[in-house]
């Protein structure tokens, strides 16, 4: 079965195609950096209009790239939730009304799924040897969660951000200190030359339950810029301070959570788990504890539509597919899904 993904939550206009033998066939991806930067954050009327411009032209080259054509799509999947409202409704009416004109099932994708998900999709035949259950590190610029997966589409909250999200305060600290947007990568580039315990930053919530809160964090990197003058400071040392805190956090919440639900397998997903020290750290502890850590490949951590596709491949394989209606849902829980029936593979 080939699968067209279709990603379009924010600001990057992502599409692949998937089979359910060989895996990721292409991927294309356009992102939208360079119209926001100037506003420093996605403007969400911007962000729809751009996907218009040029989600036709994406599918064309993915064709392309790959040699198939419309005739070889068996389904079509595009993101349904959460995201802004108008770039989800791009993408889902393209993809549906794509569908229709080919006569095949077309299904709405949870983007927190296609996350999730991501590192257990084959690339270049190669898939990693992930089962259930075990525990999900969802990290980036709109959602910090930790989730129980018991099974494939069976969601278990177990904590989540209480304001801020990592990869949010990662990019509000970067702006305050006059870095490019995204701040994310800015901070972690700078942080390899700096001293991560120049700045005696907070660590919010790190022994209080699982939850997790950075706007505290955000808050005092905010008085030390004001403080020093964001001229003067010590870039790479307040980056490598404030990186170090959050690592700290994550890492100590996951290990947290294992325990918790006596697992000792994670998953880490979204854009901040290419953080080269989130990683090293979580290898390092899941190594010492007798467990392992998996997360996709660095280019499919950020949105993308390869995670939109494999997510709705297995879906789809399992017997569900949407009807004619169109929806997007801009908030939706992980745990309102249906559990994908693997019996149907």
């Amino acid at each position: 079965m080939r699968v067209l993904g279709i990603e379009t939550s924010c600001d990057e206009t992502g599409l692949a195609i998937v089979d359910s033998e060989t895996g990721l066939i292409g991927h294309v991806l356009y992102s939208q950096i360079a119209l926001h930067e100037i506003y420093g954050g996605v403007v969400p009327e911007l962000a729809s209009r751009d996907h218009i411009k040029k989600i036709t032209l994406l599918l064309e080259q993915l064709f392309v790239q790959t040699g198939l054509t419309k005739a070889d799509l068996d389904g079509v999947v595009y993101t349904r939730g959460p995201g802004l409202v108008g770039a989800l409704m791009t993408g889902a009416l393209f993809g549906r009304a794509l569908a229709m004109g080919l006569g095949i099932p077309a299904l709405g994708v949870h983007h927190l799924e296609g996350h999730l998900l991501s590192p257990l999709m084959k690339v270049d035949g190669q898939a990693p040897e992930i089962s259930t259950p075990f525990v999900a590190l969802l990290v980036s610029g709109g959602h910090t969660q930790l989730v129980a997966v018991r099974a494939l589409g069976a969601y278990e909250l177990i904590g989540e951000s209480i304001d801020d999200a990592a990869g949010e305060c990662f990019d509000k600290c970067a702006k305050m200190l006059g870095l490019p947007y995204p701040g994310g990568p800015q901070v972690a580039k700078l942080a390899q030359s700096g001293n991560p315990k120049a700045y005696d930053l907070p660590r919010p919530l790190l022994h209080k339950g699982a939850d997790f809160s950075f706007s505290g964090l955000k808050s005092a990197v905010r008085r030390v810029v004001e403080a020093e003058g964001a001229d003067k400071l010590n870039h790479a040392d307040l980056c490598a301070s404030l990186q170090a805190a959050i690592v700290e956090v994550l890492v100590k919440k996951s290990l947290k959570a294992l325990k918790a639900v006596d697992l000792d397998t994670l998953v880490i997903a979204g854009g901040v788990s290419a953080n080269t020290e989130l990683r090293a750290q979580l290898e390092a502890e899941l190594s010492r504890i007798g467990g392992q850590v998996f997360y996709a490949p660095t280019e499919f951590c950020t949105d993308n539509g390869a995670m939109i596709a494999h997510a709705g491949l297995l879906r789809l394989m399992a017997g569900q597919s949407d009807g004619l209606n169109i929806s997007t849902t801009p908030r939706w829980p992980l745990s309102e899904l249906e559990p994908i029936d693997a019996t149907a593979h």
